[in-house]
């Protein structure tokens, strides 16, 4: 036209901008721009300035689009949409409605279907979840006042009402619906999905069936998620199938990625990698669905190629959702050796800002023990999420950082700027991130290794507020904290109240009744899972035996055990594992039966590895001050394993336990030979809801001297009881004082008397240890259990004892 000398009019210039638009075309649209100014379309042509705001919303910068409205003499309806929509495409949803209020003030006509469908969305996603759902009822009241009543102004509210956390609204609306078309169906159907009421949306999707609708690309890509999350592989496979007798859906790049993220989480990766290949147009949704999947599943090979095949085949860039997903797969690679590498590929992209992004990063960063780099991108970090939050507390747990994990869960909490905020149901309160189940199924396992029990119970308290304690990953996970903190009966309380238990949640108690030397209750809670009074389709698994076992071996059930061990194969199904002879060796060692657990090794399968029942009958000959054997099973776990420490110290304890001090001594010189350093002795005891920690001969503690002195106090007072101190668990060869000296320096005994010390008298004296309680010290804390009327709990490495008026719940059997 130009060319030709025909001078554009208002007619050519919005189809042109239209073009440019759809080309997105910035450079483009701003020459016509200047044509339109020039020929001063700009002042008068109302049609080319509502082009130019909805080029400018689409291609340009808000700015651009915000000016060119504001120029504009005489609106149009047309006008005020464009703003609207072009402010709510960049998510400024406070000046949408401001603009929205001056279009009710200065529009002659009133707001259209276009306007209160815009209107809808911005309501949905206001800040306050409450302001947004008033405003949304304003939308719907003026809607049925004016005689709005549209399906497709139907079908936004519908969306609004369940983004806005009001499913019960929309679907009230969706049954008051006339003549509802495939739109309206896929709205309720998708906003079911979203907000994971998967069961729901498959009702639905039958119904919709039933009464003979056609169900198409969005409805499939709608409903495979609830299969997916439900793994309901069979349904899923009945969509797949109607798919491919459809072309229109098979060839549906949404519905492909659909299928595949189905097959995956049902873990069928095949199915998936089968969809992936025979799908024609590969976008990057359906790359990115199969590098999760592979990801998911751990087949990380896999998912790496997947990913260099996209970077060098497919034509296509990775975009942060590619690259968030195929990291964990660069962790776990055993051939990725660069990790960091994918740091600097992802700064180069320019996704390093990205939030998805950061929380894979930081993930990365805590598996390889980088904690310091984790924590740094989450200071940087512009908004932090959830999931922020919670990949750096499970990076902590994850490298033993339990107090700075519990930190972390205390800091998510504080509202700050670098948190998105969260708005509760009820008001416009702020609130910082509020930990999910997913926080406190991280959280509670470090209160139990800290033996936090003030924690663990603050934490229960918030879970029952918030109704996340009768999930069953947070039940089980309170169960196991309360057992590890020595209150097995709050243990029990914990189970009885998750209505529906898994498999895990019956394993975590029977191990806590077998840890604390309750042998018989193990094995009948056993019996109740597998009875029909138990929980539906839980059978035990390897797990479960090895809890029973556990419980047998501490309560010296042997032949319950023995019998337990032959039967489980043809009773259970399950398979004798290397852990289980490992149990089994344990549970005969223990009770003195050594020979018989040295044969018992000599019949393991060929192949197996034996290092468990090795290491199982060398802490046997310890406790019986068997040299002979103790040589044999060390010399075999030093063959196995010549960096692990406790083998060189076992076989130099079962030396100086029977005066073999030379013999002693050239183990440790062994030791120190070969590089290797004994893991050191630590206690530790929670008070005032901090935790205190304790090492052998401690002296750093602000109440050293006061500990001392009272533990002096102590021993003249054990000693009129009828106490002597063991001196043959010092490996040392000094003389007795020395030796008893020494004794009053272990770490379980400073621990106990902080507790003394710094608790109110009667109270319980909790204290966790890191290796297995030696001879005197348990000796020991029978006797102040009886002088100070306390009664103590210590955790060792092994066990639980109770400690009540001078006797131990193991009855000395340990």
């Amino acid at each position: 036209m130009v060319l030709a000398g025909i001078p554009p009019d208002n007619f050519a210039f919005p189809a042109a901008l239209k073009a440019a638009s759809g080309l997105n075309e910035l450079s483009l649209g701003k020459q016509l721009h200047c044509c339109v100014v020039k020929l001063g379309y700009h002042e008068f042509a109302v049609a080319v300035a509502n082009s130019l705001v909805h080029f400018y919303g689409k291609c340009g910068g808000i700015e651009d689009a915000m000016r060119v409205f504001d120029r504009i003499p005489v609106r149009d309806q047309v006008s005020w949409n464009s703003a609207i929509s072009s402010l709510s495409k960049f998510e400024e949803w406070g000046l949408a409605l401001e603009v929205f209020r001056c279009m009710l003030e200065e529009c002659a006509e009133p707001p259209g279907s276009f306007t209160l469908v815009s209107l809808a969305h911005v309501c949905s996603n206001m800040r306050s979840r409450r302001e947004g759902l008033r405003l949304g009822k304003e939308v719907h009241g003026y809607c049925l006042r004016m005689g709005e009543v549209m399906r497709f102004t139907n079908n936004a509210l519908m969306a609004m009402y369940a983004k806005l956390g009001c499913l019960a609204y929309s679907r009230a609306l969706f049954e008051q619906l006339q003549n509802m078309d495939i739109v309206s169906w896929n709205t309720m159907l998708s906003s079911y999905s979203q907000s994971s009421r998967f069961e729901e949306a498959l009702a639905l999707f039958r119904e919709m069936v039933v009464k003979g609708l056609k169900p198409d690309g969005v409805t499939i890509s709608s409903v495979l998620p609830a299969c997916s999350h439900l793994e309901m592989l069979e349904i899923g496979k009945e969509i797949h199938a109607y798919a491919m007798r459809n072309d229109d859906l098979f060839t549906n790049s949404f519905v492909s990625s659909a299928l595949v993220d189905m097959y995956c989480n049902c873990r069928k990766v095949e199915g998936g990698y089968r969809v992936f290949v025979r799908t024609l147009e590969r976008r990057i949704g359906i790359w990115n669905a199969m590098i999760t999947g592979f990801t998911q599943n751990e087949f990380d090979e896999d998912a790496l190629r997947l990913f260099i095949e996209m970077l060098t085949y497919g034509e296509l860039y990775p975009n942060p959702t590619t690259v968030s997903s195929v990291l964990p797969a660069c962790v776990r690679c055993p051939s990725f050796s660069q990790k960091e590498g994918i740091h600097g590929y992802i700064i180069k992209r320019g996704f390093a800002d990205d939030r998805f992004v950061q929380n894979a990063l930081m993930d990365m960063y805590s598996r390889v023990g980088k904690l310091d780099i984790s924590k740094k991108i989450l200071e940087g970090m512009d908004a932090r999420d959830l999931v922020s939050w919670n990949t750096m507390i499970a990076g902590y747990a994850l490298n033993g950082c339990h107090s700075d994990a519990l930190l972390v869960l205390r800091e998510m909490q504080r509202p700050q700027d670098g948190n998105v905020v969260h708005y509760n149901s009820f008001g416009d309160e702020k609130v910082s991130c509020r930990p999910n189940s997913v926080t406190l199924m991280t959280a509670l396992p470090c209160c139990a290794t800290l033996a936090a029990l003030a924690k663990g119970k603050e934490i229960h308290a918030y879970a029952i507020r918030n109704a996340l304690a009768s999930d069953v990953a947070v039940g089980s996970a309170l169960v196991d904290m309360y057992a590890k903190c020595g209150c097995l009966n709050l243990s029990r309380r914990a189970f009885d109240a998750i209505p529906k238990r898994n498999i895990i949640t019956w394993n975590v108690l029977i191990m806590a009744y077998g840890i604390h030397g309750c042998g018989e209750e193990a094995l009948m809670l056993l019996r109740n899972m597998v009875s029909k009074g138990g929980d539906s389709n839980v059978r035990p698994n390897n797990v479960t035996f090895i809890a029973v076992f556990a419980g047998c071996s501490h309560s010296g059930m042997v032949s319950e055990g023995l019998d337990l061990f032959h039967r489980m194969k043809a009773d259970f199904n399950v398979e004798p594992t290397p852990d289980h002879y490992a149990c089994i060796v344990d549970l005969l060692g223990r009770a003195g039966r050594l020979d018989e657990a040295h044969e018992l090794i000599g019949t393991m399968p060929a192949g197996t590895d034996k290092t468990g029942a090795w290491s199982s009958l060398l802490g046997a000959c310890r406790i019986h001050k068997n040299v002979k054997l103790g040589e044999i099973a060390a010399e075999n776990l030093i063959h196995l394993e010549p960096n692990v420490a406790s083998h060189y110290v076992l076989l130099s304890n079962i030396y100086a336990a029977v005066g073999l001090w030379n013999e002693a001594l050239d183990v440790r010189k062994k030791m120190k030979a070969m590089g290797v350093r004994k893991e050191p002795g630590c206690s530790w005891i929670e008070v005032h809801d901090k935790v205190h920690n304790f090492t052998a001969g401690d002296m750093s503690h602000p109440q050293s001297p006061q500990l001392h002195e009272l533990l002096e106090d102590l021993s003249h007072r054990m000693r009129k009881e009828g106490y002597s101190p063991d001196t043959s668990c010092v490996l040392h060869n000094v003389n007795e004082e020395e030796k008893e000296y020494l004794l009053c320096g272990h770490s379980e005994k400073l621990a106990i008397a902080f507790g003394i010390l710094n608790t109110p008298p009667g109270t319980t004296i909790r204290v966790a240890k890191n290796l297995r309680v030696c001879n005197d010290c348990h000796q020991a804390a029978k006797y102040i259990s009886k002088i100070v009327s306390r009664e103590i709990i210590l955790r060792d490495l092994k066990r639980f004892h109770h400690f009540r008026e001078g006797s131990c719940s193991c009855g000395d059997y340990w």
